[in-house]
């Protein structure tokens, strides 16, 4: 079975409507989601951790998870936590995934802060080998359409999904989209996306 490893954003855990409503969308789509929360959420703090942090928890989460798995086993999240996947993907050794993502897959990847586009957050991104998905909305103030996909653009293995009319938690506005359509279909693209990959 398919095994992805779901770390939330920054603002909130793994126990966010937003996380589980994900986590159980994907499992009726024939994903083995596996959640967790990063150590400030467990401690009952709002600031995120220090990225050496966040990856640590990262690598710990992976190796728990690669113990068990009895498939390909993925990485990915929401926001900050998606990016924190990637930055653990792009290290090498010790410092990575032991074994290896099989792809990753970002909800919103967060390219730059909201109005200052000069701050990317996408160097490290080319030192990935893994395929990796984008699901984005074209209302994201992390990154436009068009910046997202210049940068796809660059990366071999990447694939993105612009989500129209999608905010950063791939949301569009209830008049339009009452019940969050928007976002069931972004988890059927991701469960088609990661079950055309099972045997790569």
């Amino acid at each position: 079975m398919i095994t992805l490893v779901l770390a939330h954003g920054a603002g909130a855990g793994s126990s966010h409507p937003w996380m589980t409503r994900v986590a159980a969308g994907l499992e009726t789509r024939g994903i083995q989601v596996v959640t967790f929360d990063f150590p400030y959420i467990r401690a009952g703090k709002s600031i995120p951790d220090r990225a050496p942090v966040l990856e640590a928890a990262w690598r710990d989460v992976w190796k728990g998870v690669i113990e068990r798995a009895t498939g390909p086993v993925f990485a990915g999240g929401k926001s900050m936590g998606g990016r924190m996947a990637s930055m653990v993907a792009s290290r090498p050794g010790v410092n990575g995934f032991d074994p290896p993502a099989a792809g990753l897959v970002f909800f919103g990847y967060p390219l730059h802060p909201p109005g200052k586009p000069q701050q990317r957050r996408d160097a490290h991104l080319p030192q990935i080998r893994v395929p990796m998905l984008f699901l984005h909305g074209t209302r994201d103030n992390f990154g436009s359409p068009d910046e997202m996909e210049a940068l796809v653009a660059t990366l071999p293995n990447a694939t993105l999904r612009v989500c129209d009319r999608g905010d950063h938690s791939l949301r569009a506005p209830k008049k339009i989209d009452p019940t969050g359509q928007l976002l069931e279909d972004a988890m059927d693209f991701a469960a088609s996306w990661l079950a055309a990959r099972e045997g790569l």
